[in-house]
């Protein structure tokens, strides 16, 4: 691979190679992409808990999503999914803009990691529970327009399920490559 020489303030060289020329590059684009994934997540976890909140039939037996704590389940978690993924995108369109994070914490990257899997989790539990209701509706009484709209609300909850377990990865992979780099900065540093 081709090198090239850097040349610091005090005429010290240091070389460079094309893989870590790239390194900057590689990460910008990883943030682009995480920001990709929490603008999906937001609009996923909008429409969820939208049509879920607005499944209410009209005549004789005036269902509702209200009345089913499945459905309810499902609606609460898509609506803490919506509040999280939104303030997330915010710092991070805020972080590629500005350069800095709007809550700097030395616990952010745990914080994220640890929420970005318990929502997954929930987001996929509460899924599933609302389809078992929605099957079991559909089994005794047949297909309706109340039970299209559930249906339609799970499939957005299990979308979002998947934006969220792909931000999992990457905070993951944000968590270990901060700890790489503070262990080696702590050993040159006592070296």
């Amino acid at each position: 691979m081709p090198a090239v020489r850097k040349v610091g303030p005090e005429g010290a060289t240091e070389t460079m190679t094309s893989s870590t020329l790239r390194r900057p590059k590689r990460e910008e684009m990883l943030k682009i992409g995480e920001l990709g994934l929490r603008i999906g997540e937001v609009v996923l976890c909008l429409i969820s808990f939208s049509v879920m909140a607005a499944d209410k039939t009209q005549g004789w037996s005036g269902d509702s999503f209200d009345r089913y704590k499945e459905y309810r389940y499902c609606l609460s978690v898509n609506v803490i999914a919506f509040v999280y993924s939104s303030f997330q995108a915010y710092d991070l369109g805020y972080r590629l803009v500005a350069g800095k994070h709007v809550i700097r914490h030395h616990l952010r990257l745990h914080f994220n990691f640890f929420i970005d899997q318990a929502l997954a989790y929930l987001l996929l539990s509460a899924s599933s529970s609302a389809a078992t209701q929605v099957d079991d509706w559909q089994s005794n009484w047949g297909k309706d327009k109340f039970t299209e709209m559930a249906t339609a609300s799970i499939a957005m909850a299990f979308l979002a399920f998947i934006a969220f377990a792909g931000s999992s990865l990457v905070a993951g992979y944000n968590l270990c490559k901060h700890d790489q780099n503070s262990t080696s900065t702590t050993l040159s540093n006592s070296g």
